[in-house]
C-alpha cells in the first residue's frame, strides 16, 4: 500500500500535500494491533497509514482519503496526515507535532471516568518528546493512573535531525522515570517482540496500575516525507538497517517455524497486490467532496 502511494504521489501526482510513509516501521502497527482489543483506541501522529490499515479501515477508504475523495475515511478532508475513524477506534492522524499526547491522556481519562476497562494507545515520534505537553500529559497520567499506553516510535530522526543532536538523553525510555512511570526500550523491528511487550504493558494498565511508556527502536527506510532527500544519513547506514526489515524478519520466522510455506506467502502477496490495485481504482473513480461539504 505504501509503495503504491509513493508511486501515485511521485509519478501520477494524484496525491497532494504531504505524504509520510510507514515503510520500515510495520512491526509496530502490526504488533500493537495484535496485542490490543478492537474496542481499545489508537491515537498517533501524521505517519498514520499503517495504523489506519491495521485498525481495519479498508484500503479503499485509505487510498480515497489520500486522493481527497468523498469516499475517504475522513471524507477527503484530512488526507494522508489525518486518518480518522471513530468506528475503528482510530482518533487520528495529527499534524501538530505532539498534539496527540495530551489528547491520549484525555481519552484515557474518559475511559476511567466511565469505568470502562479500555486502553488508549498513544504514539509519538522521537521529535515530539521535546514538547512541553509531553511532560504535562505524563504528570497527569501518572497522578490519576490513567489507562494509557504511551509509545515512542523512535526511528532515529526528527525530520532530518538525529536524536543525539536534540538531547543529552538518547535513551528515550528514561523520560518516564521522573514520573515513576514503568518504562522500557523495545526492539521495534520485531513484530513478535512488539506484540509480547505491548501485551504485558496492556495487562498492567487494565489492572488499574496506570500508564506505561515503551520506546520502540525502529527505522524508516524512506525520507521523512516525499520532499525529503534524506542526505543526513549515509547509504551504508540505510543498507545496514534494511538487513533488519521487519517484514523479512517475520517471513523468515514463519518459514523457519513452519507456520506457513512459501506458496502460502506468495498467495498472500498476490491478494495484497489485488487489494491495493483495487484501492487505486476506487480512489480514481470516486468523486471529490461537493461544495456543500
Amino acid at each position: 500500500f505504501e509503495e503504491r502511494c509513493r508511486q501515485v504521489y511521485m509519478m501520477e501526482q494524484k496525491i497532494k500535500g504531504f505524504l509520510h510513509l510507514y515503510i520500515g516501521q510495520e512491526a509496530l502497527s502490526s504488533g500493537i494491533e495484535s496485542a490490543i482489543r478492537k474496542d481499545d483506541v489508537v491515537i498517533t501522529a501524521y505517519r498514520d497509514h499503517g495504523f489506519a490499515l491495521t485498525r481495519g479501515i479498508t484500503a479503499n477508504a485509505c487510498m480515497a482519503e489520500m486522493y481527497g475523495k468523498i469516499t475517504g475515511s475522513s471524507k477527503g478532508k484530512g488526507g494522508s496526515m489525518h486518518m480518522f475513524s471513530k468506528e475503528h477506534g482510530l482518533y487520528g492522524g495529527h499534524g501538530i507535532v505532539g498534539g496527540q499526547i495530551p489528547l491520549g491522556a484525555g481519552i484515557a481519562f474518559a475511559f476511567k471516568y466511565r469505568k470502562q476497562d479500555n486502553v488508549c494507545v498513544c504514539l509519538m515520534g522521537d521529535g515530539a518528546v521535546r514538547q512541553g505537553a509531553f511532560h504535562e500529559a505524563f504528570n497527569l497520567a501518572m497522578t490519576w493512573k490513567l489507562p494509557v499506553l504511551y509509545i515512542i516510535e523512535n526511528n532515529e530522526y526528527a525530520m532530518g535531525t538525529s536524536v543525539e543532536r536534540t538531547s543529552n538523553v538518547t535513551d528515550l525510555s528514561k523520560l518516564g522515570l521522573s514520573y515513576e512511570m514503568p518504562s522500557k526500550q523495545v526492539d521495534g523491528m520485531s513484530v513478535m517482540t512488539v506484540h509480547e511487550e505491548v501485551s504485558a504493558a496492556v495487562a498492567h494498565i487494565r489492572a488499574g496500575k496506570g500508564p506505561v511508556l515503551l520506546e520502540m527502536k525502529t527505522y524508516r527506510y524512506q525520507g521523512h516525507s516525499m520532499s525529503d532527500p534524506a542526505k543526513y544519513r549515509t547509504k551504508e547506514e540505510l543498507e545496514s538497517m534494511k538487513a533488519e526489515d521487519p517484514i523479512l524478519d517475520l517471513k523468515a520466522y514463519i518459514l523457519q517455524h513452519k507456520v506457513a510455506v512459501e506458496a502460502d506467502l506468495e498467495e498472500i502477496d498476490k491478494k495484497v497486490k489485488e487489494i491495493v490495485a483495487e484501492s487505486v481504482r476506487f480512489a480514481d473513480e470516486s468523486p471529490f467532496p461537493g461544495p456543500e461539504e
